[in-house]
């Protein structure tokens, strides 16, 4: 019984690596005509990539699929100042994203919220707004962050 054991661990540590460090990538041909199109532009080295990048592309894949054509210039408009953006402004970014993904989802939800009613604003409102926010010193943003944050969402509009 222990020899049994033995020669089953053996086995699964000398298969280990194999298993856990063999990702499967997806092959071109694999993937439908609509996503072919669409990452068309990666074709070329699409077999050089990670199955996790590959993964995350076709997933954008699907994503854009299923837009309307406003929310493809969006995403657009938002490739564009993306690529513009330095290694700096990306990194500020990824952070902020990670910590709204920390957020619990009712904070993330009203966050949202907020959001949306700003990009609802005339563009000559979301202006004032801005220059007065700029115009604030450290403390009296996180003195407005505060009061924002433990404002009941229905009272805030």
């Amino acid at each position: 019984m222990k020899r049994l054991l033995i020669l089953l661990l053996l086995t699964y540590l000398c298969a280990a690596p194999t298993v856990v460090g063999a990702e499967q990538t997806i092959p071109w041909e694999t993937l439908s005509s609509e996503e072919q199109r669409i990452l068309k532009r990666l074709q070329d080295r699409w077999d050089e990539l990670p199955a996790q990048r590959q993964e995350t592309l076709r997933k954008g894949a699907a994503r854009w699929q299923s837009m309307d054509p406003e929310q493809r210039q969006r995403a657009r408009r938002n490739l564009e100042r993306w690529r513009e953006m330095s290694p700096a402004q990306r990194n500020e970014l990824r952070e902020r994203l990670r910590e709204f993904r920390k957020l619990p989802p009712e904070r993330r939800e009203a966050l949202r919220k907020r959001r949306e009613w700003f990009r609802s604003l005339p563009p000559e409102r979301r202006k004032a707004l801005r220059e007065r926010w700029q115009k604030l010193t450290p403390e009296q943003r996180r003195e407005m962050r505060e009061r924002l944050r433990n404002k009941r969402p229905e009272a805030r509009h």
